[in-house]
């Protein structure tokens, strides 16, 4: 199945397995998509509700926030493409939020795979660097939820493929620069204007080395095909000031607190957190294998490649590498750094994969094998570990320990046989995603949810929730349909009797195996996982200590003297 033997060998079986690959990267990224614990980022909730509220409000602007200097946090295209695919809040799931992300990580794998394939000159490459961008954890944790960066690294990625796809035609053309200005607005509107500095400053060294960096033609020829593209997309981007009734909020919240709050090198730590600690530069310069995943090791094989063969790299592939530094140069330096920054590269780094697969030495794939199958013999024992606690539940059926066996045997048989390794990784990889939301599975299934009798109940009540992120309260409204949510910040060993002094309806997540509060009724429990742990609880987890803390159940529980629910008691 390598991209090798792809000539030689018959061309249909080739695209059999090739396809049947991306059938599986498919059904792994669809795979319990309305679950409330798939690999996700905090924003989600936050995002979620300013979709629900500006639904309710019947217009698209303003945007609508109950949360404190939260309302104009991002440009307003993900809540109107949410508005739009939930039917203006009638169809409030997980799902109908979720599914477009899916689709624009789908969307961008195709364009990866063409491009790949026009590259090359091979089809099997194509596949390759599809397979290798859907592989990357990065990919898997943020191009399924409710986020700015799928379609963000969707409509920023198109402007590079359309000049690297059709070269001199598009350099040359007058109206590309056109297309190229909506498809980077579009993607302002969804992320940020700020965006428009790496993707012009990419865009201008792409254009300059199409004119072998001679500026004179540069100057004459390209220059203003990039200040049309800043002021196509800048003009996309503005009809928000315009549509909008009150766009000095928007200033005030998105432009200053939001955009310029991030870069203050006059700021007396600007400095200490370029050069230390986990916003420092170097974190940063570590961002593309830390998006990576488990196909970190790969890709630290690709970089080692191409800084030995930097003098025969081909242009396709010196342009892709110009991307993805100016990409870390831009963000280096605003104050606060995150790897996330970087995703809009990411699928440029996986058609440079697709170029230089073959030429990575076999060693760095089985790292990635081997850490994988580690991580598969983790979450059995892990399997084993819940379900000796809780002996009554059927948690894992025999399904699930099949798909364990089946992705521990193809790594085994991809670190074995030689021609497996380098084209069996990416499928090692999504099975062993598939692995982890099979593992997560019970937690988004019936045991992690409340009884549908216990949703019916609590229709209109007020039940109060914990929370320890910005709107993570949110999420209940998945979990309870029709309650009215409230939230109180979750503290560690929290004193149940403490909260049922304080409010009549609660839930409260307690460790496994804990009782509520004497004389509190119990109207309802489910299992959770513990998540944004302390730096004590991450010490224990090193030490061994996993199972303690990240596995939770979560009580709802009636205060002592709270008078019944409607339709308690035998009243309908």
């Amino acid at each position: 199945m390598t991209t090798a033997t792809m000539a030689t060998g018959n061309p249909r079986v080739h695209w059999l397995l090739y396809g049947l690959a991306v059938l599986l990267a498919v059904g792994v990224y669809f795979f319990d998509l309305d679950g409330q614990h798939i690999p996700k980022n905090g924003d989600e909730n936050p995002y979620a509700h300013i979709t629900r509220l500006t639904a309710a409000s019947g217009h698209f602007l303003p945007l609508q926030s109950e949360l404190l200097e939260m309302r104009n946090t991002k440009p307003p295209l993900l809540f109107w493409q949410g508005i739009v695919t939930t039917h203006w809040g009638a169809e409030w799931t997980l799902w109908h939020l979720r599914y477009p992300g899916v689709i624009y990580t789908l969307l961008t794998a195709l364009l990866v795979f063409l491009l790949g394939w026009r590259l090359s000159r091979e089809p099997g490459k194509g596949f390759v660097g599809a397979l290798a961008f859907l592989a990357f954890f990065s990919t898997y944790r943020y191009g399924r939820p409710f986020l700015t960066n799928p379609p963000e690294v969707f409509w920023l990625f198109v402007p590079f493929f359309v000049l690297l796809y059709w070269r001199s035609t598009a350099f040359l053309s007058r109206w590309v620069p056109l297309l190229l200005g909506v498809a980077v607005g579009i993607g302002l509107l969804y992320k940020s204007f700020a965006l428009l500095l790496p993707v012009g400053l990419g865009l201008a060294f792409w254009y300059l080395r199409q004119r072998n960096y001679r500026l004179a033609p540069f100057i004459r020829e390209d220059v203003w095909k990039l200040a049309l593209v800043a002021l196509i997309s800048l003009g996309i981007f503005s009809l928000w000031f315009v549509l909008d009734p009150q766009p000095q909020a928007i200033w005030q919240e998105f432009v200053v607190k939001e955009n310029a709050g991030k870069f203050d090198p006059q700021s007396s730590g600007y400095l200490g957190k370029f050069l230390w600690g986990s916003s420092s530069v170097w974190v940063l310069a570590l961002g593309y294998p830390l998006n990576a995943g488990l196909l970190a090791f790969p890709v630290f094989g690709l970089m080692i490649d191409a800084v030995r063969r930097r003098a025969q790299l081909s242009d396709a592939e010196r342009m892709l590498w110009i991307w993805l530094l100016v990409m870390l140069v831009v963000f280096s330096l605003p104050s606060q750094r995150s790897s996330r920054y970087l995703l809009a590269a990411m699928p440029a780094l996986a058609v440079l994969c697709a170029l230089g697969w073959e030429r990575i030495a076999r060693l760095w794939f089985i790292l990635t094998l081997v850490t994988g199958a580690v991580v598969v013999t983790g979450l059995a024992y892990l399997s084993f570990r819940l379900q000796d606690t809780m002996p009554g539940a059927d948690l894992y059926p025999l399904a699930y320990w099949v798909l364990l066996a089946v992705t521990l045997v193809f790594s085994l048989a991809a670190m074995r046989l030689p021609a497996l390794t380098r084209a069996g990784t990416s499928v090692a990889v999504l099975l062993v995603f598939l692995s982890l939301a099979a593992f997560l599975h019970p937690f988004n299934g019936t045991l992690g949810n409340y009884s549908a009798e216990t949703q019916r109940r609590m229709v209109g009540a007020e039940v109060w929730v914990p929370y320890d992120f910005n709107a993570k309260f949110e999420a209940y409204r998945f979990l309870l349909p029709g309650a009215r949510i409230q939230g109180y910040r979750e503290q560690r060993e929290q004193d149940v009797a403490e909260l049922a002094q304080r409010y009549p309806l609660f839930a409260v997540r307690v460790p496994l195996g804990s009782a509520a509060c004497a004389g509190c009724r119990v109207l309802g429990e489910r299992l959770d996982l513990r998540g944004r742990h302390t730096p004590a609880e991450l010490n224990a987890i090193l030490h061994g200590k996993v199972f303690e803390n990240l596995f939770l159940k979560e009580l709802l529980i009636e205060s002592p003297g709270k008078a019944p629910l409607a339709g308690e008691g035998g009243k309908p």
